[in-house]
């Protein structure tokens, strides 16, 4: 293709020039035909040199032209290149040809429409998923609810009945050991229970502050729970996001102190000091080594995860037979402590 440009630009230059000197002679014909001819320069008549000139120069010409011509086709190749590559434009020279200069400016609108149709079609695409995601969240959560609907249902009240029956039988029986263990067992499979429950089940804030989310979850679980339960909150100021972030960490640390912990001693705090947001949960339970396979499990992860979305830290403080301190440290400016 570049040398058909070459071509024709030399081809129509030599043609200007020879019409240009056949004008020239036709409207200024010499005096004499014969001194074309008979005049020479280094042994070669005049009218051949005069020729061999004109056409020097517009080879020349054409040369020039064509290299303008080719780099302003090669900027618009490369703009083709980058619209079919899904490139942005390289930055280039605008042609200065008024028909390239048109054609590259058709090729800039239409890399603009790509932009646009790309841009469009990401950001359905982002929203499908995000459809997607809600929807399966929407469907996991409506399960879980009927999980626990079904459990508190059965298994709940079946083991409530029996712990009663047992409870009865101890009565009448207080030296039988067996029976006792039996009804401890029930009792510990009655808190697992409801831990369960609260898991599958978390009660969500509902238009209600952190504070009085705490003190409602907690004035509830005192009365279900052999546990005893002390906590001291603040009112404060926070960001829904901050607020229901922190509720659900509590509902998970409550969930593994009553799954795991053994404890009979439960203290939650929830205060805001020196501008951050200081939520502590500590038990007496059993405790545990912060071993690799504990730090990894997917209760502290998801805790992590969520002290770290709220930009907060997460520390945990646990030995065996020690209890269990569990901090979530959350940075807040621009508030102040409502007391």
């Amino acid at each position: 293709m570049t040398a058909k440009i070459v071509l024709h630009a030399v081809s129509i230059s030599l043609f200007s020039a020879l019409m240009t000197l056949g004008l020239y002679v036709i409207f200024f014909p010499p005096e004499e035909w014969g001194m074309l001819w008979n005049v020479t320069i280094l042994d070669v008549p005049f009218i051949f040199f005069l020729l061999i000139q004109l056409l020097l120069i517009g080879f020349l010409w054409g040369v020039i032209q064509s290299g303008g011509m080719k780099k302003q086709v090669l900027s618009i190749e490369q703009q083709v290149d980058d619209l079919r590559q899904g490139r942005t434009f390289s930055k280039a020279a605008q042609p200065q040809t008024a028909e390239f200069s048109r054609l590259a400016d058709k090729v800039s609108d239409l890399q603009r429409m790509w932009n646009e149709q790309v841009k469009m079609n990401q950001r359905l695409a982002s929203e499908k998923v995000e459809q997607q995601e809600q929807k399966i969240q929407e469907m996991v959560s409506l399960e879980r609810q009927r999980l626990a609907r079904d459990l508190h249902d059965s298994v709940s009240q079946q083991l409530f009945a029996a712990s009663m029956l047992m409870s009865a039988i101890n009565e009448t029986e207080p030296e039988n050991r067996q029976l006792q263990m039996v009804e401890k067992m029930i009792h510990q499979s009655q808190v697992e229970m409801r831990a369960l429950l609260l898991h599958l089940r978390p009660a969500a804030l509902k238009g209600k502050t952190l504070s009085e989310g705490i003190d409602e979850l907690l004035v509830e679980l005192k009365q279900k729970v052999p546990l005893d339960i002390s906590w001291k909150t603040e009112p404060m100021e926070l960001e829904r996001g901050i607020e229901d972030h922190l509720f659900r960490i509590l509902q998970e640390s409550i969930s593994n102190t009553l799954r795991h912990a053994e404890a009979s001693m439960l203290n939650v705090l929830c205060i805001l000091r020196d501008g951050a947001v200081i939520l502590r949960v500590t038990d007496d339970g059993k405790g545990f080594e912060l071993s690799e396979d504990k730090a990894g499990s997917y209760g502290l992860n998801n805790m992590r995860e969520r002290a770290a979305e709220v930009g907060g830290t997460l520390k945990i403080v646990s030995l065996p037979d020690q209890g269990t301190r569990l901090e979530i440290k959350v940075p807040f400016e621009g508030k102040e402590e409502l007391t």
